[in-house]
């Protein structure tokens, strides 16, 4: 039984939250933030890159090679029929027995577009076999104070072949090094799972362990096994929480 402790997030202060709480762990989903709270699993882990210790495998460096040919544009977050479809073939052959399987579009337009805070729709485009303009991925982004957060990547059925996926990150680590900012947030890794073990072959990254970041180091030394005590009681959790300050300054 999944379990989430989740807040609203909007106001004038909703950027600042969402800054503060993507620093413990949370993640955005629309006007909401929250954190896997489970009764007795703790296996989701908030997961990001240190972009000035990242330095590519060789097979990245094949991946960035490979798509070297697409077109990286960024705009505000809105949704098109074109996204949709690639959304649709995504679902289709990666996770069609997944939450998202029923999506409409309406349903998708509000995931792109119901944002309080700076988020962008990153596409990338390259051509079909008759040369003409065709999208093959898509990232819903998040800019923080301390980084690029990922809230929800997508590409065309052929991303097994031309790692599409690991080029989106690729490219969000070089856009985040260029704006100075120090991590690329990926959202949760589980350990054992094998449609996130991807994320832990990316060098420089951090899990969110335990109350605080630190070096994935072996990922195979972090368990997903359930027992009573793997996780603090709501209360608990909720009580080491830190907030932003959002009381008006005095001149």
């Amino acid at each position: 039984m999944e379990r989430k402790l989740f807040t609203a997030l909007q106001g004038d202060y909703a950027e600042k939250l969402n800054d503060t709480l993507s620093k413990q762990g949370f993640r955005r989903s629309q006007n909401v933030l929250y954190r896997p709270s489970c009764a007795e699993c703790s296996a989701c882990l908030s997961a990001r890159i240190r972009v000035a210790d990242f330095e590519p495998s060789r097979s990245q460096r094949k991946a960035k090679r490979r798509n070297a040919d697409l077109v990286r544009e960024a705009t505000s977050p809105w949704a098109t029929e074109d996204q949709y479809a690639l959304f649709r073939a995504y679902l289709d052959s990666r996770h069609a027995d997944g939450g998202m399987a029923d999506m409409d579009i309406f349903e998708f337009a509000a995931m792109i577009e119901e944002t309080p805070i700076r988020s962008r729709v990153i596409e990338y485009t390259g051509t079909d076999e008759d040369g003409a303009k065709e999208l093959k991925a898509v990232c819903l982004t998040d800019v923080l104070d301390d980084g690029l957060s990922m809230v929800y990547s997508f590409y065309g059925p052929d991303a097994v072949t031309s790692s599409l996926g690991t080029h989106v990150i690729l490219d969000h680590i070089e856009i985040a090094r260029k704006a100075n900012l120090p991590y690329v947030y990926l959202g949760y890794w589980v350990p054992g799972s094998s449609k996130m073990g991807y994320k832990a072959r990316f060098s420089s990254l951090e899990v969110y362990f335990q109350g605080q970041w630190q070096s994935i180091g072996d990922p195979k030394k972090y368990s997903s096994e359930t027992h009573p005590l793997s996780t603090d009681p709501i209360a608990e959790q909720v009580s080491r929480i830190n907030l932003p300050d959002t009381r008006p300054t005095t001149g």
